[in-house]
């Protein structure tokens, strides 16, 4: 399995009280349980910055990661990003095959 973080920002308009945020959040994570259940979800973090959000999952491959970033997007009318992330020691373990 892959290591992916995601930052997402919601538009303005995804919700209107703190309370639909916890029901965006129910209704993303149903519909990724539904169309990627091989994806493992390791954590999640409201941020400060230009973004609201940080996750960090689990999936086979970028095509699973992008279709969890798709999800996310039309389901919370956000902005998201993907980055591929190695753990540090496989980075250790990479970088001293060099």
């Amino acid at each position: 399995m892959l290591t992916f973080i995601m930052l997402t920002r919601l538009s303005p308009d995804a919700t209107r009280s703190p309370q639909a945020l916890e029901q965006l959040e129910r209704k993303a994570m149903e519909r990724i349980r539904k169309d990627c259940p091989d994806v493992e979800w390791v954590s999640s973090y409201a941020i400060l910055g230009p973004c609201d959000y940080l996750d960090v999952f689990r999936a086979k491959d970028v095509e699973t990661a992008s279709k969890v970033s798709t999800l996310i997007r039309t389901l919370g009318h956000a902005q998201t990003e993907i980055w591929t992330a190695t753990e540090w020691d496989r980075f250790k373990e990479i970088v001293r095959t060099l």
